[in-house]
């Protein structure tokens, strides 16, 4: 899907036109994926665009570009009021967010910190990210042949564009054999993540996820799913997955903020609970989504109204 182009991006605390946010081809993030982003959402709810965990996101950056010594020249405030800032002149209500930061030009070589670091923030309208009826029916997933890096090659809990050249490898892959999606597995061989998703499983009405050890990044839709389900009653477990689980649990469901909250009908093939969203998962949907629609009072202050 093309991107839906708006009027105006920040770069670097300016909100300049779309088309004149370019970058030199000898940067050095074109050469050696030296940036950190974010993916959120403004939804256009009954009381108004609202960002939804604006500054938790904004804080991940930062710490992203912290694992990288990356010195981003806004404080966390600062980049939350770029957001809003670009959502405003842009004239849109419901619309993905894209904060990222990135090692520009100066010198090209493997060492960084001679290149300053650029900023952006963009935002457009994009719909479901697996698809319109991904949310209801359930998407079809495979396991992917491709590892997470080990905690000792890339830093996985940070939110890095050269990660998800793995991603990409295991998007691919996925898409070509005819599915929708993939779950990759650690260097250990247990259950990490999607290409750009943190998952979970039910079994018996208990509610599970991959722990931060396992290769996985710490997803802000993941807390706040997690959250939800506490607040519901629901006992969480964060812990090692192996793969089989998978097949053998009654739900299976990815967040993120793209993905929101997915559910999961197959798994190579093998049919996961009914094969369609189950119980529990609708339940988290609906809880989810009454909170980010400001339809129910907002107690976490998750939301940031324009």
């Amino acid at each position: 899907m093309a991107l839906d182009e708006t009027e105006k991006i920040w770069f670097n605390g300016e909100l300049i036109d779309w088309k004149d946010a370019q970058i030199h081809v000898l940067s050095h993030v074109v050469h050696y994926g030296s940036s950190v982003f974010e993916g959120l959402r403004c939804y256009d709810t009954e009381n108004g665009p609202a960002v939804f965990r604006l500054k938790d996101h904004m804080k991940r950056l930062k710490d992203s570009a912290k694992v990288y010594r990356m010195d981003i020249p806004y404080t966390i405030e600062q980049l939350c009021e770029g957001v809003k800032d670009t959502i405003n002149i842009n004239k849109i209500k419901s619309c993905y967010v894209r904060p990222i930061a990135f090692r520009g030009y100066n010198e090209l070589g493997v060492y960084p910190l001679n290149c300053p670091v650029e900023t952006v923030i963009a935002v457009w309208a994009w719909g479901q990210y697996l698809g319109e009826d991904a949310l209801e029916q359930g998407i079809d997933i495979c396991t992917s042949t491709w590892r997470k890096m080990a905690p000792d090659t890339m830093p996985n809990m940070a939110k890095a564009g050269s990660n998800y050249m793995n991603s990409q490898l295991s998007k691919m892959e996925a898409t070509m054999n005819g599915y929708k999606e993939s779950v990759l597995l650690n260097y250990s061989g247990n259950v990490a993540e999607g290409s750009g998703e943190n998952i979970f499983l039910i079994e018996d009405g208990k509610i599970y996820t991959p722990d931060l050890g396992s290769s996985v990044l710490r997803g802000i839709t993941r807390d706040t799913v997690i959250t939800i389900a506490e607040d519901l009653g629901y006992e969480v477990s964060q812990e090692i997955i192996s793969r089989e689980r998978l097949y053998l649990a009654d739900e299976v469901f990815f967040t993120g903020s793209a993905a929101e909250l997915s559910p999961i009908r197959s798994i190579d093939q093998i049919q996961i609970g009914k094969g369609k969203r189950g119980p529990i998962t609708k339940k988290l949907q609906d809880a989810l989504f009454d909170i980010i629609n400001n339809r129910v009072e907002d107690e976490h202050g998750w939301l940031d109204f324009i």
